[in-house]
């Protein structure tokens, strides 16, 4: 049933489009499909493999906002919880509405944010590879990058009024220290016994072994005439805290092992890691009126603007986007989703059962080749395995 998901990577492999892939198919009970293509390093002439090791940045979101929803369950958060009430830094934070010349222009904001606004990036938060305002800021002011993992980094202010409107920012990163402060774990502790082991992720990481960097991809950037070169980038390894937004490693196998939770209502092989209930909640609406919008690029090295299914109303749940039509030969209404920046993508379709990862790591993201590649992905995983209608 899967020859034509085979032909569309090997022909994009021959046509240069990426250098390499990992994609994974499954339903609520098991694996579908899974292929490895190309190359994972070029320069040293490493194929792809089952097992290659992503940066899987901004996918690492949805695993984070998990552990958030487990310390809901329990009663040591609330989604309308304000953010300072566990960490009064974020009571500090100022919004950021211009500058008087490079120096910048801030004012109280109209209200607390809450922990389901960071949860749904409503609470005010930017990326600076998607805002000029903040990209501005960090310039003028030298303030680290989220990417460095600094204290400093948790400075940058708001660029909105918190339930003001949906943008898609540093939100977990904050996200993913209010489950460190009330949980008394580090992060990658916390993520680890509670959820990599329990479901089985046992290549899934923020600090990568020997074997594992050894599986580990280089990262290749798109050259002005379409070809892809070698990207020397990395995460820091000197880090003031774990980026609950982007730091993960994992292999496609793995995510595949968390999408099947969803599906299973929480539990996977017998393991419980969140509630039905939970799990219902995260997949609806939590932004009301709001809606997900395009991201406007400000550093086309890294990302192009950026939108899934560009006229399609959008919502967001406790932790992914929500797709509010069916798209034609592609995922059912009510489908969740997200990516990384590296171009690795993912989706859970509850109504179809299905859930599929495709994994590559190349820059800019939702350049040409690879959304393109991505979206004829996803309609041959449904023209193979079919959706509810």
């Amino acid at each position: 049933m899967t020859p034509a998901i085979d032909a569309l990577f090997r022909s994009a492999i021959e046509a240069g489009e990426v250098p390499g892939a990992v994609a994974a198919v499954a339903t609520d009970r098991g694996l579908l499909y899974e292929g490895a293509f190309g190359q994972c390093d070029r320069e040293a002439g490493t194929p792809m493999r089952l097992d290659t090791q992503f940066r899987i940045a901004s996918m690492t979101k949805a695993v984070t906002s998990v552990a958030a929803m487990q310390l809901v369950e329990q009663g040591r958060l609330g989604l309308d919880m304000p953010v300072e009430a566990i960490m009064p830094e974020f009571g500090e934070l100022e919004v950021l509405v211009g500058f008087y010349g490079d120096t910048p222009a801030l004012r109280k904001p109209a209200r607390p944010a809450t922990i389901r606004e960071l949860m749904t990036h409503t609470a005010g938060l930017a990326y600076e590879f998607w805002n000029a305002p903040m990209l501005k800021y960090l310039t003028v002011t030298g303030t680290p990058s989220m990417l460095a993992a600094r204290n400093a980094s948790l400075t940058t202010p708001l660029c909105f009024d918190p339930g003001s409107c949906w943008n898609y920012g540093i939100h977990t990163d904050w996200l993913g220290r209010a489950v460190e402060t009330v949980s008394g774990q580090t992060l990658d502790a916390y993520l680890q016994e509670w959820i990599l082991e329990p479901l089985g992720m046992r290549q899934t990481t923020f600090a990568p072994d020997d074997a594992q960097r050894a599986r580990l991809t280089p990262i290749y950037g798109r050259t002005p005439d379409g070809g892809l070169a070698r990207v020397e980038f990395d995460w820091p390894t000197e880090r003031d805290f774990w980026n609950g937004g982007h730091g993960l490693h994992c292999e496609a196998g793995d995510y595949v092992r968390f999408l099947r939770m969803f599906l299973n209502g929480g539990s996977l092989d017998g393991v419980r890691v969140l509630e039905r209930e939970t799990v219902t909640e995260m997949c609806r609406n939590h932004i009301g009126d709001l809606w997900v919008t395009c991201l406007p690029a400000t550093l086309p090295a890294y990302s192009l603007d950026a939108e899934f299914f560009p006229g399609e109303p959008k919502k967001h749940g406790l932790g992914f986007m929500i797709n509010c039509n069916a798209i034609p030969g592609m995922r059912a209404a009510g489908s969740q989703a997200w990516a990384g920046i590296f171009n690795s993508y993912y989706w859970f379709d509850p109504a179809s059962k299905l859930c599929a990862v495709l994994m590559l790591q190349t820059l800019p993201f939702a350049d040409g080749p690879s959304i393109t590649l991505f979206e004829r992905f996803e309609r041959a995983v449904y023209a193979s395995f079919g959706r509810a209608t």
